[in-house]
């Protein structure tokens, strides 16, 4: 099956514009594919406004998000892979819903297969790899 995750955002997005209220999304900016500024990304994570009178030309694919907004009055072309998004809130109160950070959305070519690659592949034990340990995503309001 495809993921559910593009689905879910366009619903949320809809969701809080209908509601009145401001859309903002929480992106993991460095997941490979991301585009945004670097100089608007902090601790590894970019939080922008979605609301249809911030960006232009926005669109909620199955794949990406892709919109132009400005930054510092310059017009930049965002993309963000869905696989990217850490969540999906209203700015006001921030109602929404966030997804996990470790969500793998690349799907198996059978699901038979999926289980056998499961179970020959070694659990990881935090052991002498390099990658950082995350903790939980969390949320912080921005006024």
């Amino acid at each position: 099956m495809t993921s559910n995750r593009p689905y879910l955002l366009r619903a949320i997005y809809d969701w809080i514009s209908d509601n009145g209220l401001t859309p903002y999304v929480l992106v993991d900016a460095a997941q490979p594919g991301v585009r945004v500024p670097p100089h608007v990304v902090k601790n590894g994570q970019v939080v922008l406004n979605l609301a249809m009178r911030a960006v232009a030309n926005l669109d909620l694919g199955n794949d990406r998000i892709a919109f132009q907004a400005r930054f510092s009055g310059v017009s930049q072309s965002i993309v963000i892979p869905v696989q990217a998004v850490l969540a999906l809130y209203a700015q006001e109160n921030g109602q929404g819903m966030m997804f996990p950070a470790d969500d793998n959305e690349a799907p198996a070519a059978n699901s038979a297969e999926a289980a056998d690659e499961a179970s020959e592949s070694p659990e990881p034990t935090g052991g002498d790899d390099d990658r950082p340990k995350r903790g939980a995503p969390h949320l912080r309001v921005v006024k």
